[in-house]
């Protein structure tokens, strides 16, 4: 028996439009979803900033190894004999990049995550310097094979790299040692606390992560200028940042994970091994560049010579504070790889 179908009702229609519009953009984005490719997406995070950049594209790459319970981070590029490169606090290796490509036309660089900063991953045995130089050199001379190393190191990147040039000699070339007073036989590390109130304050547990929280990039911006030339660490009044967007957004977004936060912390709670360490530490014998922040030369001298002994080359750089690279680029590239190629 056939019967008769009852007329669809308006409110009837406009449901069943409803749910055939949903249904469509839920078929359009499964589709575009399931032809998108990894390109698409964009650049894993340790990638972003130098995505599109043609000088990176055309010689350096990231890198990954592990090396006893932490995957390091490095970028690595160029031909020639091998540079070394390690960063400071609160930096990663892009710290080094405005003179990286330069470097890199005639030598083959390295610029390394320090364990558990940067895009390095996992835990160090400890933040102090005797032991981030071991996790280096592991990387640098085993597992990379590079045993004549020419190691360059910024802030707290110089007492790792004056630890791995103690600890390992007959795989140092040559030291580069940027600014940085050496905990050690000439500043206990009460007195160094006493330096800058950001040492003391870095140095305290739980303290700066519980202050800065979640407020990292704002804690980053406020920093930076203030050991920059002209920086109120340095008597001034200058608030001007010698830093761009693109490179503290690079730094607040290692920095903004609790854990490299704490590790970047770390670094200042070590101190007290650090100098323990530089005083057991052997003399350094190999060829070492010192350069300074300008008018800090004969202070930080001062504090390295009980362990350097053939510093064949001292100068302060003109018009930069702490940020060396950042702030006179040219001047450090020239003293640099004249050090470098002499």
């Amino acid at each position: 028996m056939i019967t008769a179908t009852r007329p669809l009702s308006r409110r009837f229609l406009r449901s069943a439009r409803t749910v055939a519009t949903v249904a469509l953009a839920l078929l359009l984005a499964i589709f575009t979803a399931a032809c998108s490719t990894p390109a698409a997406e964009g650049a894993p995070p340790y990638a972003v900033a130098t995505q599109g950049d043609p000088q990176f594209k055309n010689t350096f790459r990231h890198e990954f190894a592990d090396v006893d319970g932490v995957r390091m981070h490095y970028v690595t590029g160029g031909s020639g004999t091998p540079v070394v490169l390690i960063h400071g606090w609160p930096q990663t290796w892009y710290g080094w990049w405005p003179i990286m490509p330069a470097l890199a036309k005639n030598h083959t660089v390295y610029a390394v995550d320090l364990p558990g900063l940067g895009d390095s991953t996992g835990s160090p045995t400890g933040y102090d310097k005797a032991t981030l130089a071991r996790y280096v050199h592991k990387l640098i001379a085993d597992r990379l094979g590079v045993r004549d190393a020419r190691v360059v190191g910024h802030d707290f990147g110089a007492a790792v790299a004056f630890q791995y040039a103690s600890q390992f000699p007959d795989d140092t070339a040559r030291l580069g040692y940027f600014d940085l007073p050496l905990p050690g036989p000439a500043i206990d590390a009460s007195t160094y606390r006493s330096l800058s109130w950001h040492i003391a304050f870095h140095s305290q547990r739980r303290v700066p992560e519980t202050v800065v929280g979640d407020d990292v990039r704002e804690y980053l911006a406020l920093f930076y200028p203030q050991v920059s030339f002209g920086g109120t660490a340095f008597g001034g009044t200058s608030d001007r940042s010698p830093f761009t967007d693109t490179e503290i957004n690079e730094y607040a977004r290692t920095y903004s994970r609790p854990k490299v936060l704490s590790g970047g912390f770390e670094l200042y709670r070590a101190l007290d091994k650090d100098v323990r360490d530089a005083v057991a530490a052997a003399p350094i014998r190999v060829p070492t560049l010192l350069m300074t922040a300008q008018g800090q030369l004969d202070p930080v001298r001062a504090t390295v010579a009980p362990r350097m002994t053939k510093i064949v080359r001292a100068v302060d750089v003109p018009k930069a504070g702490h940020w060396l690279v950042e702030e006179n680029p040219q001047f450090v590239t020239a003293e640099l790889l004249r050090f470098l190629d002499g």
